[in-house]
Order: C-alpha cells, then sequence, then structure tokens
C-alpha cells in the first residue's frame, strides 16, 4: 500500500527578515505518513528552521520572507494558523523550560487535554498513563522547575504525547538526559511511532545514540540545503558526515582507521544490523597491534573530597559521604543519572551552597568559610542551563562581565581576551549581536567563553557541549585540552560517553550522592555492573568488540582512544 505524504517541502526557500541571506534555499523533501526521518547536520546549518517550517512557528512567530510551499497533513501551512498546526504536529523543544505552563508535572502534561474541555477522570486517566510511559508518575505533583534537565525532558515528551497529533517533532530530546535514560526516550519514540503509526521527525547531534533503534530516512541538511537523503546504511557507506563535522558512530569510525571499506550491504547504521566477516576481525585485530604513545602522568593534588555530604531538607540526601582525589593538570568526568548529585557536587566545590559534613581541600587547603568571589579567582563554573548564568544583553559584554568586575585589567587587554574565547567558541562573528538573538547552543558557548576568559586553575563544566554539532564540539573540547596542557585542571560534568571516552582518563560516577566508580573512562564504560547502576550506556566499541569476538573489547576502545588523541595531535 503507497504510503501518503504528510510533509512535503517543494522549492522551499527562507530568509529571515534579521537576516541578510537566506537561511533555507531550494529545498525539497517528503516525509511519508508513518516514517520516522532523522535531521543532522552542523550548527547553523539550518535544520531547526526546517522544524520551524513544519511545527509552524514559521512564518507565524519568526517571521520573514518565503518562497515555495509546505504542507503539512495537506495544510498550506501559510494559509492556516498556530493552533490549526499544533492539532497536526507536536513539538518537544531542546530546552523545556521555554515548554512549561503548569504549576505542576501533572497540570502541564494535562494541559491541552484542559482547553479540549476532555472530561476529568479520562483525563486524570490518560495523563497518569502517559506520565507511567515515561516514568514520572511518580512526580505528578512536583513543580517543573524542581525537576532535573532529563526530567523536565520527559514530562515534555509526555505533554505531546496526550494530543493526537499526525507528526511528533523531537528538537534535539537527548541533550539533556543521561545515555541510560536518552536509550529509553529513543525507545519511547520508537514504540509510539510503531503502536501508533505516527509520522516521527527528530532534529538531533547525537546520531549514534538516535540510530539505537530503526530510522527509515537520515536527512542532511548544510548551508541551508538538503545535502543528503538516504537510509543509514546508504549514508555509512559515504565520508559525508566526518566531511560536515558530523559524528559518525563510533564502531564506523574504528572500521575508517582500522582500512575497512564500507558499503551499504554492511548495513552499518545500525550496530545490531552491522554484517561482520573474517576480514573486518582481522583488520580491527591488525589495527588494534599498532602502538600509540602513552598518556603523560597527571601533575599533585589540586582538589580533594574529603567525606563530603550535602542536603537540602532531612528527608532529601544529596551528597552521601563522597571522597575523591583530582590531580592538577588531570582532565575528569563526572557521570552518573539525572538527579544522581552531579551538579551540587559542583555547587559545592564553589561555595554556591554549604556541606552539611566534610571538607573540600584546594591544593591542600581547607576551602571551609572561603566566599564565592574568593573561591572564584581560582574556581570557574559554567552552568548547564546558559539562560541562568547570562545576565547581560550583548554578547561581548557578557564575555567581559567577570573580568570587568575584577577590575585589575586594562579595557584593551580585556577586548583582546574577550576576542580570541569568542573565537574558540565560534561566536566571533557574532560578537557585536545580542544574546536574545542566539540559539540555546549558541548561548551555551557564551557562557563558556565568560568562563575560559577568566584564565581558571579548575574550570567546571556541566554539559558543555549539549545541543552542540560535532565541530564546535571539537574546537570546544580541543581549546578546553589546550588549557589542560598548559596545567588547568578541568573538571566535565557529563551525559556524552564520547567525550567521556575521548577526552577525560579519569571518570568519577556518582549514583543517588554516593561514588560508586572511580577509575579510567575505558574502565567505566566498559563495566555493565556500574553503567547499569549509573545510568550509563557501554560505548559501542566494547559492543562492537564483543560483537567481533575479540578476546580483548576493553582493548579496542583503549585503542580507539588512543589513536583518536594520536590523530588529534598530528
Amino acid at each position: 500500500m503507497e504510503k501518503k505524504p504528510v510533509i512535503t517541502f517543494e522549492n522551499f526557500s527562507f530568509q529571515y527578515f534579521s537576516q541578510a541571506e537566506p537561511t533555507l534555499h531550494d529545498i525539497n523533501l517528503t516525509i511519508y505518513e508513518g516514517e520516522k526521518v532523522l535531521l543532522v547536520g552542523p550548527s547553523g546549518s539550518g535544520k531547526s528552521t526546517l522544524g520551524h517550517c513544519i511545527n509552524g512557528l514559521i512564518p507565524f512567530s519568526y517571521r520573514g520572507e518565503m518562497k515555495g510551499s509546505v504542507k503539512v497533513a495537506g495544510l498550506e501551512t501559510r494559509k492556516g494558523n498556530l493552533f490549526e498546526l499544533s492539532k497536526k504536529v507536536g513539538t518537544v523543544l531542546q530546552d523545556s523550560d521555554g515548554q512549561f505552563i503548569g504549576l505542576t508535572v501533572g497540570e502541564d502534561i494535562a494541559f491541552s487535554l484542559e482547553n479540549d474541555c476532555v472530561e476529568d477522570k479520562k483525563m486524570k486517566d490518560t495523563v497518569q498513563r502517559v506520565a507511567d510511559m515515561v516514568d514520572m508518575g511518580k512526580l505528578l505533583k512536583s513543580s517543573p522547575f524542581e525537576l532535573s534537565g532529563g526530567q523536565k525532558q520527559r514530562v515534555a515528551f509526555a505533554g505531546v504525547m496526550v494530543d493526537d497529533v499526525d507528526v511528533l517533532l523531537f528538537d534535539e530530546p537527548l541533550a539533556n538526559l543521561d545515555p541510560a535514560t536518552g536509550k529509553t526516550a529513543i525507545d519511547l519514540i520508537d514504540r509510539i511511532q510503531k503502536q501508533a503509526q505516527k509520522t516521527v521527525v527528530i532534529i538531533e547531534h547525537r546520531l549514534e545514540d538516535v540510530l539505537y533503534r530503526h530510522v527509515d530516512r537520515i536527512v542532511v541538511v548544510a548551508e541551508g540545503r538538503i545535502a543528503a537523503d538516504m537510509t543509514p546504511d546508504e549514508l555509512m557507506a559515504t565520508q559525508q558526515l566526518s566531511e560536515l563535522g558530523i559524528r559518525e558512530p563510533l564502531y564506523v569510525t574504528a572500521m575508517k582507521y582500522a582500512g575497512i571499506s564500507i558499503t551499504p550491504q554492511m548495513r552499518a547504521g545500525q550496530l545490531q544490523t552491522l554484517v561482520i566477516d573474517d576480514e573486518i576481525r582481522q583488520k580491527i585485530q591488525a589495527w588494534c597491534e599498532k602502538p600509540v604513545p602513552a598518556q603523560e602522568p597527571a601533575g599533585e593534588e589540586i582538589l580533594k573530597a574529603d567525606h563530603l555530604s550535602f542536603q537540602y531538607t532531612k528527608s532529601r540526601k544529596i551528597l552521601q559521604d563522597v571522597s575523591f582525589s583530582i590531580k592538577s593538570g588531570e582532565m575528569v568526568s563526572v557521570v552518573g543519572t539525572n538527579g544522581a548529585g552531579k551538579s551540587t557536587l559542583a555547587k559545592v566545590i564553589c561555595g554556591f551552597v554549604t556541606e552539611d559534613g566534610g571538607d573540600i581541600l584546594f591544593e591542600g587547603k581547607s576551602l571551609k568559610g572561603q566566599t564565592i568571589k574568593e573561591r572564584s579567582q581560582y574556581i570557574s563554573y559554567v552552568m548547564q542551563n546558559p539562560n541562568q548564568m547570562i545576565c547581560k544583553p550583548m554578547i561581548f559584554d557578557e564575555v567581559a562581565l567577570g573580568l570587568r568586575i575584577r577590575g585589575e585589567l586594562p579595557e584593551e587587554e580585556i577586548r583582546e581576551r574577550v576576542e580570541h574565547a569568542l573565537k574558540i567558541c565560534g561566536l566571533y562573528p557574532f560578537r557585536k549581536w545580542p544574546v536574545s538573538a542566539l540559539s540555546f547552543g549558541q548561548k551555551k558557548r557564551v557562557t563558556i567563553a565568560s568562563m575560559l576568559v577568566m584564565n581558571p586553575k579548575v574550570l567546571i563544566l556541566d554539559e558543555p557541549t549539549a545541543g552542540q554539532d560535532y565541530r564546535h564540539y571539537t574546537e570546544i573540547m580541543e581549546f578546553l585540552k589546550e588549557l589542560n596542557r598548559q596545567g588547568v585542571t578541568i573538571i566535565l560534568i557529563t551525559h556524552d560517553m564520547h567525550l567521556m571516552l575521548e577526552y577525560t582518563p579519569h571518570a568519577i560516577v556518582i549514583n543517588e550522592g554516593k561514588k560508586i566508580g572511580d577509575s579510567t573512562a575505558v574502565e567505566i564504560l566498559t563495566n555493565e555492573k556500574i553503567a547499569n547502576a549509573a545510568s550509563l550506556k557501554l560505548t559501542s566499541l566494547y559492543e562492537f568488540g564483543l560483537k567481533l569476538g575479540l578476546e580483548d573489547p576493553q582493548g579496542l576502545v583503549q585503542h580507539f582512544i588512543d589513536y583518536e588523541r594520536e590523530v588529534c595531535r598530528r
């Protein structure tokens, strides 16, 4: 049976009134009933603008010049209105805070049902059923703003699932989720799509995580044009992803490093479907035997947590007897499930909240009694949500704020340092822009730049790469790695397992406020017990090694990381 088109772009172009050039050029794209389509592309490529055209934010919220046609479920979008389109397209935004309306989780999920005057009992049953599906059924009376980033995302999922829409549009659904919850989210999207035969469009940087489940097509957007529209198996056999700065699945990259030519027949779009033969095994084994340089040892201890405990209320213990040691010049990842206490640990270190027990030592000296300002002389912190940090209207002034408050440098030196940080973070062309004109990911880079200019001894970053494409991710991480080589100790609170593997030899795992792991990143991400307990995800490289039948699949992971570091150095 031939499927009907649900979304159709015909010779479509769009230019924001605030921009000198069109964002989208001559788009021809058809998405059919019941399809699951993944939109990928570098930041600024136009993929989010495509999403805005599907859900009606363009032209009804974001004004500009449209040429050509966009139809959703038979409706020409420019001839409809936002209300009509909201009944055809349900959208989950990247920034969950911008989507909340209700004062409680239950109220927020029920919002559209209340608008439709659904009978009370049916509404409550629907809200409970949908909330249980996203593991939020026990938190219906909680305020959305008390939730972790991942919990907020799940509430947003539930809010669009209660409506019987034709299209479900997910804009960076994994940006704030831990790896295991991300797998649950992809499972959930997959289940909805199959059971209800919904058309699903996913805009996401984390390509490998989305490909955990079947995707019909991947549409690659570059410079406002459709660069590729093919199946995952076909796309993995090309070089288009790496050429555009989009991260391939790690097992695909490993095969290419080993000199393996990938073809569509190998079905490399998913690890589960990958066809492996003896030649692939032999080439991977030979590649793993090639020597690579050893990692340089770290310096003396710079930061120590000594039996640290903290609780917001007597019934809510956030950190419980946490101890660890970080050496000068290390790059360390702190990982664990949403709500485990990772961000709270950073707040205790910076002095935003005061520990109830134990101590924090910096270079062997207790930080007890030191103010936030005193600690900021050597410890800087970049929060997960950039909207909670930014306080100046203009980008340049925001990045310069900390240096100006200190009052120690002339304005000319401040300008040089600010411009250097903006270049590293890919924001130099926007230096005279207002912050309000930036995307969520660009705001994230502004906050990182505002801390980089301070030249801290210890830099703590909470989800520094969330919402970033691989090119900007790599630019930021390579800059952080260079800072690290110069002696700055970097602590990364992250859900990104590739970041953890590639950049942080040392990993600390927090679960329910307790430290359950403190070892190398490779050992953590190949330990099924720790991964399951802390909502991590075994790296696909380890699973690839198991599928290959290697005697030492952990060795494959370590070799891949060492090899990538050597490639980066060259």
